[in-house]
């Protein structure tokens, strides 16, 4: 970051106007740049509604419906999860919002938005934001908007479902550059995030390849060896647990070994049991979704419940990252469901578990396999953290592009390249 950025953003923490600047009721900003109401910068704010529920007639149509189910992460949409019909929209109170204006929640999810790139009608829960097109771009308005997401929410209203009525939003003040610097900044964001989206198509394609190559790796075993042959459950109780292991179990558990564990980390457990290093885990309780790891170095000597059944690995036998892979494929991972019990909550008991058969060449190939696909998961999530690190580096640019302490100066369109 630049040195004179640098300084600026200090003299503001200070509270020191900077030369260029200019002291308001809600922030130092840009001499040039006003502050506005947001209701003074748009032309229009439509509602919708929701056609009956009852009457077939008025879904599955050709027209795309928004609700909040459709506020998700993306910044553009042209399709949603339900979509109505002609005559359903002429017989409720769903409204069409004309392509290229933005779409927010003001009940649920409130800082979300999203422009629509197709005309598409919204419910009751969701309101249409028309710019005026000579004072507010629509894609500056869309990140402005977003970056305001926790102050909306404290405006929202509500014992308990938050929302915010239309003189709130109407009211809402907002920093005012000049038109042309708007869609300078839209344009810088803008290109942050399609980096982003490059970088995310990547991984799923890098995802896609790993699927294929697991299963050509794993295809043509043709020796079998039982479950209970390669691991055995691990006993070990603790006596006097730590409360505090048992609460880092419970903040850091979806960081076990590439898949979500489900199960119950609870300081009123009777009987609590040591978990280590390199150990086969599963969440026993609403087995699915292959719900199973190897514990990590970080979280060796941790605590859990028996709910989330732990093994030790037989390594004459079978490769620990072996074993994991190839139960993390699909079909097997499904394979073991109809092997679950219990009325309410299905649950995959170990004993059920050692009785499975699973595909088992020699223990070279299984090093083989587990090298490959072990350095696939490294790339997957090397790329994983660069997407981070550019949404976190998106973030600060944001934030700095739309209060005006970094100006996009005339003619420039990528100052963002020399100050992070």
């Amino acid at each position: 970051m630049k040195q004179e950025i640098k300084d600026r953003i200090g003299q503001i923490r200070k509270g020191i106007v900077p030369r260029g600047y200019k002291k308001t009721k809600i922030g130092i900003i840009p001499q040039d740049w006003d502050i506005k109401v947001l209701g003074e910068l748009l032309t229009k704010i439509i509602g919708g509604g929701t056609p009956r529920r009852k009457n077939p007639e008025y879904y599955n149509g050709s027209i795309p419906w928004a609700t909040v189910k459709d506020l998700t992460n993306e910044n553009y949409k042209t399709e949603t999860i339900e979509y109505i019909s002609e005559i359903g929209l002429e017989n409720s109170s769903a409204k069409i919002v004309d392509a290229k204006n933005f779409i927010i929640s003001t009940r649920m999810g409130l800082g979300r938005g999203f422009i629509n790139k197709v005309d598409m009608a919204i419910n009751q829960d969701l309101k249409g934001l028309y710019p005026d097109k000579s004072k507010l771009d629509v894609v500056f308005l869309m990140y402005w908007y977003k970056s305001q997401k926790k102050r909306i929410e404290n405006l929202g209203a509500g014992s308990t479902v938050k929302g915010i009525d239309l003189n709130t939003l109407r009211s809402l003040n907002v920093f005012n550059p000049t038109l042309e610097e708007q869609q300078k900044i839209a344009n810088i964001l803008s290109t942050w995030d399609r980096a982003i989206e490059l970088k995310e198509s990547l991984i799923k394609e890098k995802e896609e390849q790993k699927k294929g190559l697991m299963e050509k790796l794993f295809e043509g075993v043709k020796s079998f060896s039982k479950v209970g042959n390669l691991i055995k459950e691990s006993k070990i109780v603790e006596k006097e647990p730590s409360i505090e292991k048992l609460l880092t179990v419970r903040l850091h558990l979806e960081g076990v070994f590439h898949r979500t564990l489900r199960g119950n980390e609870t300081v009123g457990a009777t009987r609590l049991y040591r978990r280590n290093a390199g150990q086969f885990i599963y969440g026993k309780q609403n087995f699915h979704n292959g719900a199973f790891g190897i514990v990590p170095d970080q979280l060796d000597g941790y605590l859990s419940s028996s709910d989330i059944p732990t093994f030790d690995f037989n390594k004459h036998r079978v490769n620990p990252l072996y074993f994991f892979y190839y139960w993390s494929r699909k079909d097997k991972y499904k394979k073991l469901e109809n092997f679950t019990a219990g009325t309410g909550s299905k649950r995959l008991n170990p004993t059920e578990f050692y009785n499975i058969s699973m595909g088992l060449p020699t223990l070279e190939e299984q090093q083989h396999i587990a090298k490959i696909l072990s350095t696939a998961d490294k790339e997957i999530e090397l790329l994983k953290q660069e997407v981070e690190q550019l949404k976190e580096q998106k973030k600060g640019l944001m934030q700095l592009l739309l209060t005006g302490i970094v100006r996009v100066k005339e003619g420039e369109d990528s100052e963002e390249k020399s100050i992070l």
